[in-house]
């Protein structure tokens, strides 16, 4: 039986997860959830189970909010800063189910300028 769009792409986000847990080597992962209206990043540390930082366009402030490239791109910044100030400087980048474009590619970017390894 035919799988629904839904289901794809839960399927490809676990894929993308497991696959990339598997080549982490003791990493963290830097996870992104894009919706239409915001975007969000979080810095997850899977041996221990817990989020070492996030940031979100939800948060407010200004150039953060609404879900455009600049947004996106204050948003990774804003992730960069505050790994870094916990002593985050390698990461996985986890974009789960999303292509590498638009949004996705400028949070990715701008984290990569602000400091962050991957």
């Amino acid at each position: 039986m035919a799988l629904s769009l839904r289901q794809q792409a839960k399927r490809r986000s676990e894929r993308t997860r497991r696959r990339l847990k598997a080549v982490a080597n003791g990493r963290l992962r830097l996870s992104v959830y894009r919706s239409d209206k915001n975007i969000s990043a979080q810095i997850i540390d899977d041996a221990q189970g817990v989020t070492v930082a996030s940031a979100s366009s939800q948060e407010g402030g200004k150039g953060k909010r609404g879900s455009d490239t600049a947004a996106a791109a204050a948003i990774g910044k804003l992730i960069a800063e505050r790994a870094i100030e916990k002593g985050v400087k390698d990461v996985v980048f986890d974009r789960g189910e999303y292509i590498y474009h638009g949004r996705v590619k400028a949070l990715a970017e701008a984290a990569r300028e602000a400091g962050l390894n991957f």
